[in-house]
Formats: structure tokens, sequence, C-alpha cells
């Protein structure tokens, strides 16, 4: 396969540098191209007043319904919402493999979440690592018992920072769309 095309959604308000990074970074160490195709509110039904978050197979299921997928070979929503799945706290991101639809929330990856100082690096550096990781698995990849390959778990922020956005060689010998 020598063409990606990631299709990006806003859901709710996220910053246009966001895309702008994401765009770059996955350019230029992946060769594949990433286009914005639409934005909209965040479902009401998503969210979980005990939980005060939202629930990020309900998004899936939105984005999936409301954009049209032919000319994107992944769709990738993007929010600034903190998400959850049942089981978890909390996820940076879920994946719909089936689907080839995933989303990332940016909201526990900003540094200020966990009282840091702003960091547009490593801000930007964690979402590249999550939206990298949520594609995998829309490449049929599971996790990865690597805890520096990009498909390792990432059960705290730490995990994120500690893994960055490189496959090891056995996830990446398993996909065939790399450069």
């Amino acid at each position: 396969m020598s063409k990606i095309n990631i299709c990006v959604v806003k859901v709710g308000k996220v910053e246009d540098f966001v895309i702008l990074s994401l765009q770059s970074g996955l350019k230029v160490n992946f060769g594949w191209e990433v286009k914005l195709i639409g934005e909209f509110e965040i479902p009401s039904q998503s969210y979980n007043r005990i939980r005060r978050q939202f629930h990020s197979t309900t998004i899936l299921h939105h984005i999936k319904s409301q954009f049209k997928t032919d000319d994107c070979f992944i769709v990738l929503g993007i929010t600034s919402v903190d998400l959850y799945v049942e089981g978890l706290n909390f996820v940076f991101g879920e994946a719909k493999p089936s689907d080839k639809v995933c989303i990332i929330s940016i909201h526990r990856l900003r540094p200020e979440f966990y009282n840091d100082k702003p960091d547009m690096k490593i801000f930007e550096r964690r979402i590249l690592t999550e939206a990298i990781h949520e594609i995998g698995h829309l490449f049929n990849l599971r996790h990865c018992l690597n805890p520096n390959c990009v498909m390792f778990f990432s059960n705290s922020i730490i995990d994120t920072d500690r893994k960055g956005f490189l496959f090891c060689s056995k996830c990446q010998s398993k996909l065939g769309i790399l450069k």
C-alpha cells in the first residue's frame, strides 16, 4: 500500500495547531497524508454525568454515521474532552478496526493536566504517539509487550512518554504501510 489517506474530524473544540502538528508528524515520519474533513459538536448522549467523562464508543458510532469514508482510508476523530470506555478509568483513545474509525483525546495529553508547565514539544509528541497507536489498531495490531513500542498499552502518561511514536520491529513487520 503506497498512499495512506487519513481523514481527521474535530469533535468539539480542538485548536488548529493540533491538526497541523499531526499532519506534519504523520507526513514526515510515515509519508501519510492527513486532511481535515469536518467537525461536529460532541454528542450529548456520550456524556456520563456521574463520571464527568464522555463515552468514546458512542462518539465513534457518531463519526461513522456522519462521515462517509470512501475517499478516506482511515477516519481519526480528535477531541479535547476526557474519554472513557466501560471498565477503565479513562482512555487516551479508542479504535474500531472494522469501521476504520478511531478517536484520540488531547485532554490528558497536556502537561498542564499533570500540573506541569505547558510544553508544546511534549504535547505534540504525545498527540502523535496516541494517534499512531490508535491508527495501529485500525491495521489490526494488538497491544505489544515491548514497552518502547507505540503499540504498548498506555496505562498512564508515563507509558505514553516512554514509548514514543515508533513501531517496534515486530509490529512494523506486520505492517506493509510504512514508507
